[in-house]
């Protein structure tokens, strides 16, 4: 799954850090989603989207695996 969270944050002028202390996980987690190595839960890409204020499909797009 290809995904905007490194775009996002960028725009919000966020570090991974910043990012996942907000959202309550590890910077590692927030650096697997932004390279691809991991797909966020359902909860936790709701939680990202609200975050952001985006719906989840314009933050998460299918991409070939």
């Amino acid at each position: 799954m290809n995904n905007h969270v490194r775009e996002l944050r960028g725009e919000q002028g966020w570090s991974q850090a910043d990012l996942a202390e907000r959202l309550e996980v590890s910077r590692q987690t927030i650096n697997a989603i932004e390279t691809g190595k991991y797909d966020p839960s359902l909860p936790l890409a709701f939680k990202i989207a609200s975050l952001f204020g985006h719906p989840i499909e314009s933050i998460f797009v299918p991409g070939e695996e």
